[in-house]
């Protein structure tokens, strides 16, 4: 913890880029070094400027010091460029972050089939249908997905990911704790709670415009490819697209009518060589040989609502006249062990907490919290209050007939 605080202070000094950042590690062993560096050691660092040398004489650490206290407060976690857990596949593009602060669960990028997945966020139903059902396929075959949380397609591609019960990473071009947009809310304590939020902003960090075209090299970087799922010729996607070019990764897009103003980006993209994407295997299939221990050719496709059905949007039980029905003893959704195991004992009229599933189903909270929140987004249990959940469905189960 003592060296962290260095790492806070050198990346939280006003003016000095991260760039010349860079350059000040390859010429000192680390920021403590930095920090205790003499006035005229400076001007041996090349490529640096008298002027950002200047900005070194800040000593205080009262703000470092706040960053780290706010983020042990609020569960937040913090990865160097020289620690273990920081994905080499990360360090190896040009420019990238000194440190990311984390929500969540860190996972070995390097060892995953990290997917980055982007587009407008003025999309079209066919943007949004095509983002969930290419989110759900690539999670469902053994992929992370990668995207930027914003409304859209970032937003559809993680919930079809989350309702396949995928590890998904949301990329943040503000703090980790602030929720941007605020819409996004429930998607972010999601993602928090059964996967990880990454940010080089320290907590309390607003949403910059500026931000977000700096943020893009960061999913791009974390990533094996990039899919761009609708955009039109003016999108930030395309900056991320350019991004995972220029670190050589490999890019796809999915068609749209020729017609469509916010296809024309993704029609270029691949008249001009992206790789074409019409299902989950087109992009996965060029990646079993390198993770096979993560890809498979099992395709699944994204499973319709209960007829009847809705995807809750607020916090309140669902009510319970006429309910839809879901046959588990077809079990034609997929659903998995653990969620099997949790909507048998959920109730459509009393809410059950979070905990005390956990002791019934003799799960894991982690488990429960991430089965709960596919469950959730399938339109199979609700929220009744915070951590409480009922089922919204009736079920038909031999286990509940016998």
């Amino acid at each position: 913890m003592a060296a962290l605080k260095y790492w806070v202070w050198l990346t939280n000094l006003s003016g000095l880029s991260n760039r010349s950042r860079w350059l000040l590690l390859e010429h000192f062993s680390s920021p403590e070094e930095i920090y205790y560096a003499d006035e005229a050691q400076l001007p041996l660092v090349e490529g640096l400027s008298s002027a950002q040398a200047q900005l070194l004489q800040d000593k205080s650490l009262r703000r470092a010091e706040e960053i780290l206290a706010e983020c042990a407060r609020k569960d937040i976690f913090i990865v160097t460029v020289q620690d273990a857990a920081y994905p080499a596949r990360l360090r190896s593009i040009y420019d990238a972050p000194l440190l990311l602060y984390g929500k969540g669960a860190m996972p070995l990028f390097d060892e995953e089939a990290a997917i980055a997945m982007i587009g407008t966020r003025k999309c079209t139903p066919y943007g949004v249908h095509a983002a969930e059902a290419l989110g759900y396929e690539m999670a469902k075959q053994g992929a992370l997905i990668v995207s930027g949380l914003a409304e859209g397609i970032d937003a559809s591609s993680h919930k079809g990911a989350l309702r396949a019960g995928g590890f998904v990473a949301g990329v943040l071009g503000c703090g980790v704790d602030v929720v941007y947009p605020a819409s996004s809310r429930r998607l972010y304590e999601d993602i928090a709670a059964t996967g990880v939020l990454l940010s080089e902003y320290p907590p309390g960090s607003p949403p910059e415009r500026w931000h977000f075209p700096e943020r893009n090299r960061i999913i791009s970087g974390l990533s094996v490819a990039a899919v761009v799922v609708e955009a039109p010729e003016d999108s930030g996607a395309l900056i991320t697209a350019h991004a995972a070019m220029e670190q050589g990764r490999d890019v796809f897009a999915v068609p749209g009518p020729i017609d469509s103003y916010a296809s024309r980006g993704c029609n270029a993209l691949i008249r001009d060589g992206a790789g074409l994407v019409m299902e989950a295997w087109d992009v996965l299939g060029g990646y079993q040989g390198r993770f096979p221990h993560r890809i498979h050719s099992d395709k699944a496709k994204l499973p319709q609502l209960p007829e009847g059905g809705v995807m809750p949007e607020e916090t309140e039980a669902v009510p319970v006249v006429e309910l839809p029905v879901l046959d588990l003893k077809r079990n034609k959704e997929g659903l998995t062990d653990d969620q099997l195991r949790i909507i048998r004992l959920l109730d459509t009229k009393e809410g059950k907490l979070t905990d005390e599933v956990a002791e019934e189903s003799g799960l894991p909270i982690r488990r429960v919290l991430s089965a709960l929140t596919v469950l959730e987004i399938d339109g199979y249990a609700a929220q009744c209050s915070a951590r409480c959940f009922v089922r919204t469905v009736d079920i038909k189960d031999e286990k509940k007939e016998g």
